[in-house]
């Protein structure tokens, strides 16, 4: 079972409490004890059940992370993948099995990708600091063609260390999250603003505005328009 907490909480794991923040996550083998108690007035999560059916190999060879907290995930990006789960799901489509199978492996990469990362790491690595603000950084300007190079320059680490030490903090690489703050970026103003699919591309850094429709849609589920159609105000 995954839940992803929109709310503030308090999760039993094994006899401990643990205070949760919203924007988490957790992911519950089944048959495993499920203790939540709500720390806000109202308690809004997304929760999805599934089984392996044939794809154990799939999920033991992932490793992922059952019973633990995850923070500060992406739950924007993981609550519209459960709804075009659900939307598929119900539709009368030939090819639904299909598509929402492929859905959820995109889900649970999604979760695998933003395991918890290791905290030693954190603490004990001397660049810390300067990663987390490189990180801050991207994410507040996504219209910058960020690539491995440039972003190595800018803590001045060759690439090859950079990457790795990159994904061993984050638990994410470079380029995934570079990518993951221009979806967002693009979220963001399609679903507040009138700005044109074209000018949304070149604010978040895209060349092309093929390029950025291909690449929203892969990860979102939806074109731009769509997206903007569902969410919009």
């Amino acid at each position: 079972m995954l839940m992803i907490l929109k709310s503030r909480c308090k999760i039993v794991i094994n006899g401990m409490e643990n205070d949760v923040e919203s924007k988490s996550m957790i992911i519950y083998a089944s048959g495993a004890a499920q203790e939540i108690y709500s720390q806000s007035e109202f308690f809004v999560y997304d929760w999805l059940h599934f089984e392996a059916d044939g794809d154990e190999d799939f999920l033991s060879s992932l490793e992922l992370p059952y019973s633990t907290v995850i923070n500060n995930c992406d739950i924007n990006f993981l609550s519209q993948l459960l709804k075009n789960i659900y939307n598929e799901h119900y539709t009368s489509n030939n090819g639904r099995i299909k598509v929402n199978d492929t859905l959820l492996k995109t889900l649970i990469l999604k979760i695998n990708e933003t395991r918890p990362p290791n905290r030693n790491q954190q603490v004990e690595d001397p660049h810390y600091s300067e990663l987390l603000e490189l990180r801050d950084k991207i994410y507040n300007n996504p219209q910058i063609r960020w690539n491995v190079e440039l972003m190595a320059a800018e803590v001045s680490m060759s690439r090859s260390y950079f990457q790795h030490i990159y994904r061993e903090i984050f638990g994410v690489s470079c380029i995934s999250d570079v990518i993951a703050s221009k979806i967002e970026k693009a979220k963001e103003i399609l679903s507040t603003t009138k700005t044109t699919i074209s000018q949304v591309s070149v604010m978040c850094g895209y060349d092309n505005e093929e390029h950025f429709m291909r690449q929203f849609k892969k990860i979102v589920g939806v074109t731009p328009s769509v997206y903007r159609k569902n969410n919009g105000k």
